[in-house]
């Protein structure tokens, strides 16, 4: 069964650039792509709010999202986070398929 992550980053004002930006050049996005397991790692700006980054990932598995979590690299986003957003929402799906 898939695993479908929705995260909605609410970052300090006026910083989403700033964090999309030092989160690209970390190179997390593309560790998180290279991922066994991982079919989607993608970051979209919101067209109504200039201060939320929203990240869509799909995993092959809920373990593979598991094994995800135990990285250097999910370590250094958490860094980040700290740095740069003040809210993070969730929200997790499980699909037969896509």
């Amino acid at each position: 069964m898939k695993r479908i992550v929705e995260v909605h980053y609410r970052v300090r004002s006026g910083c989403r650039d700033e964090f999309y930006r030092a989160v690209s050049e970390s190179g997390i996005a593309a560790a998180s792509r290279a991922e066994a397991g991982n079919e989607k790692y993608d970051y979209y700006f919101s067209p109504t709010d200039p201060d939320e980054l929203v990240l869509i990932e799909v995993w092959s598995s809920p373990e593979a999202v598991q094994a995800h979590s135990g990285t250097e690299h999910y370590q250094k986003l958490m860094q980040l986070k700290k740095e740069y957003v003040a809210e993070t929402r969730f929200a997790r799906y499980d699909a037969e398929s896509l």
